[in-house]
């Protein structure tokens, strides 16, 4: 499978209509509400695509110590591409319903791996051909097993030596009311969010359109935050799912190398003797 050459964290679905026969198409819907992302997925899904869910293909069992989405194992990851039909020369595009939000998830996993991967932009909304129901079952391949680069991937200690340094940037993607602690999730143990840690909710990498916004945007949003001035840019979410959302957006705007902290509030606010921020330190 030839990969076309430098992809960008997002493509368009004319895009993907021309490369269609290069790439691997991965669902990867799935709702913090509980509803089936998989059900979903049979309803009616764009034609050849396989599913990962979230919960079981692109993380490893939740935990007090890892949040509800750790990153899996190195070998688990490759063995569930490897189910998945995702070999080690695939170029993978990834969609879902949610604006890329749980579609960045994967990619981002791969790109640090050195995948060329990509979320489709809109995702299935902007998708105007025919779906396809049920399931599609892919040809399993070999896939090796890659570590998790240690530049990219931070742990709950790191983060708390940082939070009193100015020269590391914390971005909490969550929505705001979460991260000031006012209209909290369900699956938040406890309100609020990081301390020193800036709001960069995800929904704010997306023009008026639903489509990710221009690298010149984006950019103005995340210098605004302070990432021209940070040594380390490092995101996190509810379960380090959108933050990979920012992750991506920051690499599109031109900042590379950000981190993700995959606990995330989940790990974070589960244990109470980690600190807590409430309200808009601005």
């Amino acid at each position: 499978m030839s990969r076309p050459l430098n992809l960008p964290v997002a493509v368009s679905a004319d895009w993907l209509r021309e490369h269609r026969d290069q790439v691997v198409l991965v669902d990867s819907r799935w709702y913090l509400d509980g509803r089936s992302g998989r059900e979903a997925y049979r309803a009616g899904h764009l034609p050849g695509a396989v599913h990962a869910d979230v919960d079981t293909d692109l993380a490893a069992p939740a935990s007090p110590g890892g949040g509800r989405h750790p990153l899996p194992s190195p070998t688990d990851f490759a063995d569930a591409l490897g189910r998945l039909g995702v070999g080690d020369d695939a170029t993978v595009i990834v969609y879902d319903d949610a604006g890329g939000s749980v579609a960045a998830r994967l990619v981002w996993m791969l790109r640090v791996l050195g995948t060329p991967a990509a979320f489709l932009d809109g995702g299935v909304q902007a998708w105007n051909g025919e779906l396809e129901e049920g399931d599609v079952t892919p040809r399993p391949t070999h896939r090796t097993p890659l570590p998790w680069p240690a530049d990219r991937v931070v742990h709950t200690d790191t983060v708390r030596a940082e939070t009193a340094d100015p020269a590391h940037l914390l971005l909490d993607a969550r929505a705001r009311g979460r991260y000031t602690g006012e209209r909290p999730a369900p699956v938040d143990a406890r309100a609020g969010h990081v301390p020193g840690a800036r709001s960069a909710e995800w929904t704010g990498n997306l023009g008026d359109d639903g489509l990710l916004a221009s690298p010149e945007i984006l950019r103005e949003r995340f210098a605004a935050l302070g990432a021209d001035s940070a040594d380390t840019v490092t995101a996190y979410c509810g379960s380090g799912v959108t933050a990979c959302h920012d992750l991506l957006a920051l690499e599109h705007a031109g900042y590379p190398g950000a981190r993700l902290y995959p606990g995330s509030w989940s790990r974070w606010g589960g244990d109470d003797a980690l600190p807590v921020e409430t309200g808009d330190p601005r």
